[in-house]
């Protein structure tokens, strides 16, 4: 009975640490970039859309205007 002997060892994940770390340290700044992105588009859609006009009492204004 003959098997062949496959090695896996070096293409392994969790064999190999120094490409297991280089993976995870990919997925670590992939992840901060879509953090930084996706609060960057937040602010974008939330973003203060002007000075709105507001009717303020004549009465409250800094010279006042009574009936």
């Amino acid at each position: 009975m003959n098997q062949e002997i496959i090695e896996n060892k070096d293409k392994d994940f969790a064999h190999n640490w120094v490409s297991s770390s280089k993976f995870i340290w990919k997925l670590q700044i992939f992840a901060v970039v879509v953090i930084i992105l996706s609060a960057c588009v937040a602010q974008y859609q939330h973003r203060y859309k002007g000075k709105p006009k507001v009717n303020v009492p004549e009465n409250t204004l800094y010279d006042p205007k009574y009936k």
